[in-house]
C-alpha cells in the first residue's frame, strides 16, 4: 500500500503549511481570539481564496472533488497552527451533510457561500445528558403544514455564536433514545424563536448554548429523510472524527517539536536538560506515541473509502482510541518537561494541550471508542 503522498496532494500541503506559517504565528492567534466570534475573518478569506474551503466538494458544486486525504492535510496543519477558523464545522461537518445527504436546490443553496467563505456554520447537536449518543435527541420537530416547527435545547454548539446557519438534529418521532425518528435540519440562525448564549472554551474556540423555541422552517430544510437521518449522521460524525485525529497528529507533532527544542535550550547545572537521558528517553517514547497516532489517523482517513459503514465506524472509532491514548501521554509529558512554565496563558505548550484534551472529549472520548471498538468484535 501506498503511503505516499501524489504531486497534487504535497503541492495542497505545501500551500496551507506556508499560508499558515505566514499568517498563524502564537502572537497572531493571540489576536486573532479577541476578534468578533473568536477567529480572523481575513484568515478564513484567505483560506477561500486558496481554494482550501472548497476542497471536498465535487466539480459540479463548484469544489475540487478532493478527498479524505486531502481533508487530513489541511486538518493537521491546523493542529499545527492551533488554527481557531471553523473549518471543522463548516467544511467538514456542514459540508459532510450537504455532500452526503443534500437535495440538489439544498447544495446550490449553500455550497456556494461556503466555497467563497460568506457562510460559516455550527452543528448543534449536543444536550443536556445525551454524552456520546447520537440517537439521543429530546429537541423535537413537529409538522406545521408543509414544513416544520423545532423546539429544544442545544449546549457546546462550537461556532454557533457566529454562524449563519445551523445545522440542527431534532425528533419526529418516537423516544429520546429511539435511533429511528430522527432529522437534520438546516435553520438560519436569525430565525425568530432562537436564543444565542455565546462564550469561550478552554482550547480558545468560542461555543454557544442555543434554545430554539417555536422556530418554524419550511419542508426544504429537511436533509435527508426527516424520519431516518442517523445512518446520515454517523457518516458525518465518523468524517469530522477522522479530521479531528489529523488534527490531533498536527497538534503532537508540534507539541513534540516544541518539546525538544525547550530541552535543548533550557539550562540547569550549567548543561542543557536535554542531555540528561532520562529526558531523552522520555522525548523518545513522544514520538513513538506520535508516530502511532500518525499510523492510526491515516487507517481511518482511508477507512473513508470503505463500502461497508459498519467497517468504517470501526475503524475510526479504532483511531479515535489510538489518538486518545497518544494525546494524552504526549500531553502531558510536553507539560511535565517545561515545567511551570508550560501551565501559564504565555506558553504555547500549554494551548496545544488544552486542543489535545478537547479533542479527545469531542464526539466520543477514549474509553466510549474502546467499547465501539470491543462491541464490533475488535479491529477489522
Amino acid at each position: 500500500m501506498d503511503f505516499d503522498l501524489s504531486e497534487e496532494q504535497r503541492l495542497l500541503k505545501e500551500s496551507v503549511d506556508g499560508l499558515l506559517n505566514d499568517s498563524y504565528d502564537f502572537d497572531a492567534r493571540k489576536k486573532y481570539r479577541t476578534e468578533k466570534g473568536g477567529w480572523s475573518k481575513a484568515v478564513w478569506g484567505k483560506l477561500a481564496e486558496q481554494g482550501l474551503l472548497g476542497l471536498p466538494f465535487s466539480e459540479e458544486d463548484g469544489g475540487f472533488g478532493a478527498g479524505a486525504v486531502e481533508t487530513a492535510i489541511v486538518m493537521e496543519a491546523m493542529g499545527k497552527a492551533l488554527v481557531l477558523e471553523p473549518y471543522l464545522a463548516t467544511v467538514v461537518i456542514a459540508g459532510g451533510f450537504l455532500r452526503h445527504g443534500g437535495s440538489a436546490e439544498q447544495k446550490a443553496a449553500h455550497i456556494p457561500g461556503i466555497i467563497d467563505g460568506s457562510k460559516t456554520f455550527a452543528f448543534a447537536q449536543l444536550e443536556k445528558n445525551s454524552r456520546y449518543d447520537l440517537s439521543d435527541v429530546a429537541t423535537t420537530a413537529k409538522k406545521k403544514g408543509a414544513g416544520w416547527v423545532i423546539d429544544g435545547e442545544k449546549f457546546v454548539v462550537i461556532n454557533g455564536e457566529n454562524a449563519d446557519t445551523l445545522i440542527v438534529t431534532a425528533r419526529t418521532s418516537g423516544a429520546r433514545r429511539d435511533k429511528s425518528g430522527i432529522g437534520v435540519f438546516l435553520v438560519p440562525a436569525n430565525a425568530k424563536g432562537i436564543g444565542r448564549k455565546g462564550y469561550p472554551t478552554q482550547d480558545g474556540l468560542h461555543a454557544a448554548d442555543i434554545t430554539l423555541t417555536g422556530v418554524e422552517v419550511g419542508a426544504e430544510a429537511a436533509i435527508g429523510n426527516p424520519d431516518n437521518a442517523l445512518d446520515l449522521i454517523e457518516r458525518v460524525v465518523d468524517d469530522a472524527r477522522t479530521a479531528m485525529c489529523a488534527e490531533a497528529v498536527g497538534a503532537m507533532d508540534e507539541s513534540l517539536k516544541s518539546t525538544v527544542e525547550y530541552l535543548k535550550t533550557r539550562k540547569q547545572f550549567g548543561v542543557a536538560i536535554g542531555t540528561f537521558q532520562t529526558l531523552q528517553h522520555r522525548a523518545a517514547d513522544m514520538f513513538v506515541a506520535v508516530e502511532q497516532a500518525r499510523s492510526m489517523s491515516m487507517f481511518a482517513t482511508m477507512a473513508a473509502d470503505f463500502d461497508n459503514a459498519k467497517e468504517r465506524a470501526t475503524a475510526v472509532a479504532a483511531a479515535k482510541v489510538q489518538i486518545g491514548k497518544s494525546l494524552k501521554f504526549v500531553g502531558q509529558q510536553s507539560i511535565q518537561l517545561h515545567g511551570g512554565i508550560g501551565m501559564t496563558q504565555e506558553a504555547k505548550i500549554g494551548h496545544y494541550f488544552k486542543r489535545l484534551t478537547m479533542i479527545e472529549n469531542s464526539f466520543g472520548d477514549t474509553d466510549y471508542h474502546l467499547r465501539r471498538v470491543t462491541d464490533a468484535g475488535g479491529l477489522i
